[in-house]
């Protein structure tokens, strides 16, 4: 069974752009188009269910790896952001993690969020795969630059390095173009085994 997190009674700000400097590298197209970095410092949570979902979605988090700590706070943030910490949870005698969280509902629609583990002086010790906050109408919205990183369908690299396949009419639209799209999420599709975008709308980027 899950081990509920317990609420840290101050909420950390916490910026972490060197962290978010590690947590992004080139990944094969036919991939989730990013990987975590592997250094010892920083581990991978190994498994976040679901990935995608509304403010308010519950995630179970899970992981086998962290280094054993007195206290383990965990957050969630988006890259080259502040992260807040907001629950303390309890670890198991081999480090291990199993929680479940609540997406918050000031998590933006418009980026990839990411779970972080702390430890008791709220260094980073884990990070998460993305979870895709969706909005009401159930999209998401990506900011980023269009690009041919697969042969069978044009891309988005966004501005958080974030890769996804675009399904829909990009009719008028070129590689290379800055863009901010609507659309639905998948997190794979016919085009590529990757974070895939139904696109729904599309407007120029900045």
């Amino acid at each position: 069974m899950p081990r509920h997190p317990h609420p840290i009674p101050k909420i950390l700000t916490l910026y972490l752009g060197a962290l978010a400097c590690l947590c992004l590298a080139a990944a094969p197209a036919a991939a989730q188009g990013h990987t975590t970095a592997a250094v010892d410092s920083l581990r991978e949570i190994q498994s976040i269910v679901p990935t995608y979902g509304p403010a308010g979605t519950v995630v179970e988090l899970s992981t086998l790896n962290l280094p054993v700590q007195a206290k383990v706070h965990v957050g969630y943030g988006a890259t080259r952001t502040g992260f807040e910490a907001l629950f303390e949870v309890e670890q198991g005698m081999w480090g291990d993690i199993e929680t479940e969280l609540t997406v918050p509902s000031s998590a933006p629609w418009d980026r990839a969020i990411v779970f972080v583990a702390f430890n008791a002086i709220f260094s980073p010790i884990g990070l998460s795969e993305p979870f895709h906050v969706v909005n009401d109408e159930g999209l998401i919205r990506r900011t980023g630059t269009l690009t041919d990183e697969s042969p069978s369908c044009m891309t988005l690299r966004d501005q958080d390095g974030y890769l996804y396949a675009l399904s829909g009419d990009l009719t008028g639209h070129r590689v290379g173009e800055d863009v901010v799209i609507d659309g639905t999420y998948s997190p794979s599709g016919d085009c590529m085994d990757a974070n895939t975008i139904g696109v729904v709308r599309v407007a120029p980027g900045r």
